[in-house]
């Protein structure tokens, strides 16, 4: 019975020390995040199984062309994915698909290469304060993003996409677009 005993304490242990490093890891490192919707194609679409690292942005902050999850500013229960555009202090003017970025008094237009197509017509124009980003999809003429609904506060995002796990054929690492 002793025997018995050992063993299911040892099985218990081994059990409770998984549990605790898979919350901490899911917590604290990185979570898994399903897409759902084609807003951000040709870069990933629905059903694409992504890896979000949660840790790189308490380190330091989001960078431009980047690829975030976060909380939808309308409804906290809803996650979405988006490219930042636009950083703190910025003023982003989307014009005819073009998008232009003015800081410092000077203009830098975005050559957006990982785009397949541009957007159709439209203008929106917004400075951000010193906590907020803009943010588009990928597919511009089907995404609900900034131009809808506004900046992107800091604490809102969740993390930085890093990998696409599934489908397994199209499995790869992430990195940041150069502008």
């Amino acid at each position: 019975m002793r025997k018995f005993l050992w063993s299911f304490l040892e099985i218990l242990q081994t059990v409770a020390i998984a549990a605790a490093a898979v919350f901490l890891v899911r917590t604290f490192i990185a979570q898994p995040f399903l897409v759902s919707g084609s807003s951000m194609e040709p870069n990933f679409y629905n059903k694409d199984y992504l890896l979000v690292d949660e840790l790189s942005y308490r380190l330091r902050e989001p960078v431009r062309g980047e690829v975030v999850v976060f909380k939808y500013p309308g409804d906290h229960k809803s996650f979405y994915i988006k490219r930042i555009i636009g950083l703190p202090g910025e003023r982003v003017v989307v014009d005819k698909g073009q998008v232009g970025i003015y800081k410092d008094g000077k203009k830098v237009v975005l050559k957006e290469e990982y785009l397949r197509q541009a957007m159709n017509s439209g203008y929106s124009e917004i400075t951000l304060d010193k906590d907020q980003y803009f943010v588009l999809g990928d597919n511009r003429n089907f995404s609900f993003d900034s131009r809808s609904w506004g900046p992107l506060r800091r604490p809102e995002i969740i993390g930085l996409v890093r990998v696409r796990v599934w489908p397994i054929n199209h499995a790869m690492a992430f990195g940041q677009p150069t502008y």
